[in-house]
């Protein structure tokens, strides 16, 4: 089985390919640093370059119980190392970010979330959300709190928490996955997104579609194809 994914990085454009047959491990993750916090763009490198590290350095052999309590350590470890950040320099004061990933590891795929940063399935020509926002809008049932979320990474948040699932059953051939900031939703509906994917469009296209649309946010999104 083969990953294929292309994503945008900072204003810039990736594609690549992973083969599972040959790797014990693969991560592709997506932070999105929060628009009304002092240096979200910081917060959100800073825990892509922190859970790349500590991704790779995972024993093999953990099982799922073992897999959500060691990725929940990390969870931990790296909000108090956001958390400490502000308190050494002003500037960075309850900086945040989103996170979700999309991830292989001992045979098993999973995906996580924390925040409302999305993972979509696109499956037969539709696209079914997996992720549950992390936001005060999905508290309340309605769109009045626009971009106003319940959990992050960071942000003076007290109780970080992140959804782990193993979803290796609904990794089938031809199927897609995509990550993306509210950057993309906000502009796009998912009927949209799916007409988009449908045509084969990358990463990259969607993103300028949002743009084009009017976006007002920064827009990132990674497609993720299986082979």
């Amino acid at each position: 089985m083969v990953l294929v994914d292309q994503w945008c990085v900072r204003n810039g454009k990736v594609r690549t390919e992973a083969d599972t047959d040959t790797v014990d491990r693969y991560l592709i993750a997506l932070a999105d640093g929060m628009g009304g916090h002092n240096s979200g763009e910081v917060a959100s490198s800073d825990v892509l370059h922190n859970l790349q590290f500590f991704f790779s350095d995972m024993p093999l052999g953990l099982d799922i119980s073992e897999f959500n309590e060691t990725i929940y350590e990390w969870l931990s470890s790296i909000n108090n190392i956001i958390e400490s950040k502000g308190v050494c320099d002003d500037r960075y004061t309850r900086m945040g970010t989103t996170l979700v990933v999309f991830a292989y590891y001992g045979r098993e795929f999973y995906w996580m979330n924390c925040g409302d940063s999305r993972i979509y399935r696109f499956h037969e020509g539709r696209l079914i959300q997996l992720s549950t926002d992390h936001s005060l809008n999905t508290l309340v049932g309605d769109t009045e709190h626009s971009n106003v979320i319940t959990n992050c990474i960071g942000g003076g948040c007290k109780h970080s928490f992140i959804d782990i699932v193993q979803c290796s059953a609904d990794v089938l051939s031809g199927d897609s996955f995509l990550l993306c900031s509210d950057g993309l939703t906000d502009m796009l509906s998912e009927a949209q997104i799916a007409e988009l994917i449908s045509a084969g469009k990358s990463a990259d296209e969607l993103c300028e579609e949002a743009e084009r649309a009017g976006g007002f946010d920064n827009v990132s999104a990674v497609i993720v194809t299986i082979k």
